[in-house]
Parts: C-alpha cells; structure tokens; sequence
C-alpha cells in the first residue's frame, strides 16, 4: 500500500515558501505545524531544506530533496540519485537566557539526550536526528559536542544548524555533521540572498 507523502517542486520553491518564517523569526520557535504539509513546522522544513543544499554541495551536484513522513516523523530526506531515503527526527535549543554557567555545547547535548532518551533505539533506529539551533549563544565548537554524544546513540547521525547572522540582507546558517568517524565535524556555511531567490554553499570544516 503506498502512502501519500507532499515535497515541494523544488528547493527553490520551498526557499520562497520559507522566507516570511525565516524573516519573522519568532515563527521558528512557536509556529504551529502546517497540516498541509504532514504536519511540520516551519523550523523543521528549514533543517530540512538546509541539510539537502549542504548534502547537494557535498555531493558535487547531488539531488537530494526532502518529503513529508507518512509514518509521522518530522520529514525524509531522499537521494534522488540512488533512491536511498532518511527519516528524521527533530529538536530544537530555543531562543531563551542561558543559564549561568552552561554553555552552547551544554544545550546541544541536553536536547540530544532527551531525544535518545524518548523512546531508546526503537524510536531511534535508522533515523537522523536533526538538532535545530535557534539560541543566541555565541560561537560553540562541534567538536566538543561530538566527544559528548551519549552511548548507545541509536540515531544512525545527528546533524546541527542554526543561524550564524544576518550579513547585509543574507542570512547565513551553519550546517554541522555530529559524526564521530574521526576528525573535524564536517561544516558548511549556507548563505541565503536577500530576495530568497538564490542561495550559496560552502564547507569550511
């Protein structure tokens, strides 16, 4: 039996769908789920969004896309070269005074325990987990995270992006791969143009 699933016509599309969500803000962090669009919020069709472009970049021209979950997760990310898909799973640190003390890195784990800690790893299993960063910390360092990660994490990967400034009408987010294969967690800078019309890529780790 198939399920019916929603995807935008492509990345383009969803930019332009995304703006007033992204330039509001605050609908990041309280907007409610859009029913038409499986049920995601506007924070998570962003991560979504994100890792495709950082995942096409890497991939030299890959095409990747993202649909909504049939099974009611928060979005699949697909391969449309091979065809391989990934379920997601999404938290968010929100926009809130940081506790005297604790750290940005301190807020990444905090929210990636409790989502292991939901359901353990038949919740977990075969799934990404995508942390979204919408506190205004400062610079945190990935590495760190990675070197924190619970054991056993279940989640096959956890990726982290949040919003590094606006630069002359650009917003610009950071895409981080939480592997722990060894080395430097991959990184890429996503600049978003003023109009919401283009975007450009870079890995800087």
């Amino acid at each position: 039996m198939k399920h019916a699933i929603r995807r935008f016509k492509s990345l383009a599309a969803a930019l332009k769908e995304l703006e007033p969500f992204v330039r509001d803000g605050v609908h990041l962090q309280t907007g409610k789920p859009f029913a038409r669009f499986g049920g995601l919020r506007s924070r998570e069709i962003l991560a979504n969004w994100l890792l495709c472009v950082a995942m096409n970049d890497h991939q030299r021209g890959g095409d990747f896309y993202f649909t909504t979950d049939p099974l009611g997760g928060d979005g699949v990310i697909c391969d449309g070269r091979s065809d391989n898909t990934w379920r997601t799973e999404h938290v968010m640190v929100p926009d809130r005074p940081i506790r005297p003390g604790v750290t940005v890195e301190d807020l990444v784990l905090e929210q990636i325990r409790l989502k292991v800690d939901k359901g353990g790893a038949a919740y977990a299993s075969g799934k990404t987990l995508l942390v979204f960063l919408n506190a205004a910390g400062g610079a945190w360092h990935p590495n760190k995270v990675v070197r924190g990660l619970p054991e056993p994490l279940h989640f096959d990967t956890v990726w982290a992006m949040g919003l590094q400034g606006v630069e002359q009408g650009a917003y610009v987010y950071g895409v981080t791969n939480l592997h722990r294969s060894g080395g430097d967690a991959p990184a890429w800078r996503v600049r978003i143009a003023p109009a919401f019309d283009a975007w450009a890529v870079e890995r800087f780790q």
